[in-house]
Parts: structure tokens; sequence; C-alpha cells
């Protein structure tokens, strides 16, 4: 059965797509911890990020980087939140956001579900951040 991510990868369900390649693609996320959080998906279901090949680990973490450092351009914060842990859904990704302080690094402390709208203009920062990179 296929996760809530590969169904959002598929275009199944919607989600708010900042960034997208061969292997990955990079989505924010639903119920964010701070405006901006963003998901960093491999496109291949891998359930544990210790299963995954060693080329597609760097791979993740050079896309989160990229958009770590796009956030930093397009959100007042001092740093970029980085953390992989696997439990809500099985499929590894990589939780990237920013933050200003050590209470943003709560997870169970995340904003309601937000709508495409809501999510709309914080992606087009990210987006904008991304293009200035290239």
């Amino acid at each position: 059965m296929a996760t809530i991510f590969t169904k959002i990868i598929n275009g199944e369900i919607p989600g708010t797509f900042v960034y997208q390649d061969d292997l990955c693609v990079a989505f924010l996320d639903v119920s964010p911890m701070t405006e901006g959080h963003t998901m960093v998906v491999p496109r291949e279901e891998i359930s544990h990020w210790i299963d995954a090949d060693q080329d597609l680990l760097d791979h993740l973490m050079a896309v989160s980087r990229k958009v770590g450092r796009a956030q930093q351009e397009a959100f007042d914060c001092e740093r970029i939140g980085v953390m992989i842990q696997g439990y809500e859904v099985p499929h590894l990704h990589n939780h990237v956001w920013p933050t200003t302080k050590i209470a943003d690094f709560d997870i169970s402390d995340r904003a309601e579900m937000q709508t495409a709208e809501q999510l709309a203009g914080p992606a087009e920062k990210i987006r904008q951040a991304l293009e200035q990179q290239s």
C-alpha cells in the first residue's frame, strides 16, 4: 500500500511543492512547526533511513541544505532545523524548517492543518529563493 507521501508525489493527494528532481521532492508540511516547514522526501518508498542507499542519503541532505538556505533567505530566522524521525509516515523524509528558538524543535507543538491557500505564500518565498541560488 502506498504511503501518503507517495500519493502526494504521484498527485493523488495535493501537495505544495517547492522542489522536484528525479530522486526526491520537497513540499510544505501541512501541519508546520514554523512557517516554511518543508519535507524532503525520496520518490522511492523506504521506511527507515538506515535502509537507504548512501548516495540517496547524500542527495537528500544536499537538497535539504539547498532548501534550508532558501528558507534562511526567505524567512526571518536564526537557524534551520533538520530532523529525520519517521514515526508519522513510514516513508523516509527530512523535516527542514526555519527556527529562532529551541522550542521550534518540539514536533508535538505544530500548527493546525494548513490549506493550500495558507501554504501558497511560504511556498512562493522558498521557490523564489531557490531560483536565486541557481
